[in-house]
């Protein structure tokens, strides 16, 4: 088993609101946020109480939107512990400025938001020319995209995959997937056909820990499968902290519970080796 444990996918709120306004995309704040927020200071406890040493903070784009200054700030503070990744409007005419800028104060990832918990996914801009520049910067320089979707965008996904080589892209929770049919999970078709692209990384949540439980799925076949095609290389754990109800070390022992049959470096991999790849200001101690 790991002993080294990197969080991919955890997100702060601030308690200043007069200095950090909300400003949440599509216009309605998530209830997560609202009833178990989470400052800096608080994720570092859990982090501690969970033994998780390094995270990369996600942007809780369904509070403060397209202002990544919380998420800047924090890492800031700490950033031998933390980098930031966050989101911005990809289609602006200063997008690349924009991106810039926040890369100034840190961010070192960017996160393409299409719904979730306040919205249906709406993959219609997803793949839109205007954002192309973007996506192109970040390829030459080094920043991954992590992507909020469902099955619905994974075909928009694989074109951009396949026009931007260059350039990472995360699936948030896998995309979602659909495993209740059991193996060989032929539902999830869609998962499987991305492998193809070795641009493309997933994000191991809790949101499919609990899909392998409510499934009543042996772990070891869906593992089994999701190496096959992916390999641990390219699979990240993240937390979803607080956005999942619970807190950070059960979700962490979920996860640990769950790919206990794997071979400890493949372990490894998914719970560091893969994030500080994605993310080496978390290898380097510096954000």
């Amino acid at each position: 088993m790991a002993d080294t444990f990197y969080d991919i996918h955890p997100h702060v709120i601030s308690g200043d609101f007069d200095k950090y306004p909300s400003d949440p995309l599509f216009g309605k704040r998530s209830e997560w946020s609202e009833e178990r927020p989470v400052d800096i200071d608080a994720l570092i406890r859990e982090m501690d109480e969970a033994g998780i040493q390094k995270g990369a903070i996600v942007q809780s784009s369904t509070c403060y939107g397209f202002d990544n200054s919380y998420v800047c700030d924090a890492c800031a503070m700490y950033p031998d512990r933390f980098t930031a990744v966050g989101s911005i409007d990809m289609m602006a005419p200063d997008a690349l400025a924009v991106a810039k800028g926040w890369m100034d104060r840190g961010l070192t990832g960017l996160r393409l938001f299409t719904g979730g918990t306040t919205k249906a996914f709406d993959t219609s801009a997803m793949d839109h020319p205007d954002s192309f520049k973007v996506w192109e910067f970040c390829g030459a320089e080094g920043l991954p995209i992590c992507i909020q979707t469902g099955p619905v965008g994974l075909t928009q996904v694989a074109a951009l995959a396949h026009r931007f080589p260059k350039t990472k892209i995360i699936l948030d929770h896998f995309s979602r997937p659909d495993i209740s049919d059991g193996a060989p999970f032929n539902k999830a078709v869609g998962l499987w056909s991305l492998s193809a692209f070795d641009n493309i990384y997933l994000k191991f949540t809790p949101r499919i820990t609990d899909k392998v439980l409510e499934a009543g799925i042996e772990p070891r076949a869906f593992y089994d499968k999701l190496l096959s095609h992916y390999g641990s290389d390219r699979i990240a754990w993240g937390s979803n902290y607080p956005a999942n109800e619970g807190s950070m070390a059960s979700n962490l022992q979920a996860a640990k519970d769950q790919i206990a049959c794997l071979p400890k470096a493949d372990q490894d991999n998914i719970f560091y080796g893969t994030a500080a790849a994605l993310y080496p200001a978390l290898k380097d101690g510096a954000a």
